[in-house]
């Protein structure tokens, strides 16, 4: 099963705007009990066509892969393989990253044996209470999926489905298959199509109409807009579109932690990092706004200040996010959307909007 795995892996590809790239870059591992003749052993076999990179923390190598991701738009991944127990746990607090701030990252730990004729295994810590869990049960609430590969033909639905999340610009995250040792060194004959090149279009969905007619005229109407900036726009590739659409409106830019560099840090529009560790002019301004257009941002409590950041009473949010989830909160009007394409709408649908000329004097100083 670990060949068919590694196999299944270099024949990811994700497609965007006409450019397609492998989705996995290779994969991050430390050897120990419970990972090396299956995963290894095939890791060695595929070693020509598919990267292995060994390094010395689970921890570390976690948000290493979460790091690439972004670094790439989420548009490639990595895949990280450990041992069982704590080589497993150390992988925690980076699987909880990646899932809140949607990176995709594959985890593959090592796992009890599935038979038990070995149990139990190594530190004993699922003996004393259960039988039917592991420790890394513990991946359960920060994955947006999760499985246990108890026989070897689970993995032709388990994969696919893994993949479906990965790729997916809402749903995103840690994906945690756990890999009982002893079912990685089994044998099965898998279908061939499991082999075959996949690619996953990631597409640019668009706003309703609609909703996009009321956001324009929530802008025209507005005297002291302001924009939230997050990683959103950087993994969209919009960070043109951005700028093109402040230059017009004159509308300043708070970014987040994750959306720092949406904007140049020198450009006039730009106010800095915003909410609880945010400059007090990207605070002052947000206190003041009476629109606030939040673009690929989650709306952390940092972001919001726990939701104090914000104290004009008459304040309106339009929230552009691919997940309804974000898109949703703090009862915005929601464009569910890409960021690139909806910014690019809203440039031309705003007309020759622009603010004031004493909010634009205030933005200056």
């Amino acid at each position: 099963m670990g060949q068919a795995i590694v196999q299944f892996l270099q024949q990811q590809y994700v497609e965007r705007d006409g450019n397609e790239i492998q989705f996995f870059a290779g994969m991050f591992g430390i050897f120990g009990h419970g990972n090396v003749a299956g995963i290894g052993q095939a890791l060695h076999q595929y070693s020509d066509t598919f990267r292995f990179y060994q390094t010395r923390n689970e921890q570390s190598m976690v948000h290493t892969a979460a790091a690439f991701t972004k670094m790439n738009n989420r548009l490639r991944a990595f895949a990280c393989t450990t041992s069982i127990g704590p080589g497993a746990t150390n992988m925690i607090t980076g699987a909880a990253g990646a899932t809140i701030n949607r990176l995709p990252v594959l985890l593959l730990p090592g796992d009890i044996f599935s038979t038990r004729l070995v149990a139990p295994v190594l530190q004993q810590l699922e003996s004393p209470s259960s039988q039917d869990y592991s420790v890394n049960d513990c991946f359960k609430p920060i994955s947006r999926y999760w499985d246990r590969i108890n026989r070897p033909e689970q993995i032709i639905t388990a994969l696919p489905e893994a993949m479906r999340v990965l790729t997916s610009q809402a749903e995103t995250g840690a994906v945690t298959l756990a890999l009982p040792q002893d079912v990685q060194a089994e044998a099965y004959d898998y279908p061939s199509e499991l082999f075959e090149k996949r690619v996953y279009t990631i597409s640019r969905p668009r706003a309703d109409e609609g909703l996009l007619n009321r956001a324009t005229a929530w802008i025209r109407e507005s005297s002291c807009p302001l924009i939230i900036a997050g990683g959103g726009v950087i993994y969209s590739e919009a960070t043109t579109q951005l700028a093109q659409f402040v230059e017009q409106t004159g509308i300043p830019v708070g970014e987040t932690f994750a959306g720092k560099g949406s904007l140049p840090y020198n450009h006039p529009q730009n106010l800095g990092a915003i909410g609880a560790t945010g400059t007090p002019g990207a605070n002052i301004t947000a206190r003041e706004a009476d629109l606030v257009i939040a673009i690929g941002t989650r709306l952390s409590d940092f972001t919001t200040a726990s939701k104090t950041a914000f104290q004009n009473p008459n304040v309106r949010f339009i929230n552009i996010n691919v997940a309804e989830f974000d898109a949703y909160k703090h009862a915005a009007l929601p464009l569910v959307a890409d960021a690139r394409v909806t910014l690019a709408e809203l440039a031309t649908a705003v007309g020759d909007y622009r603010v004031d000329a004493a909010y634009a004097a205030q933005i200056e100083k």
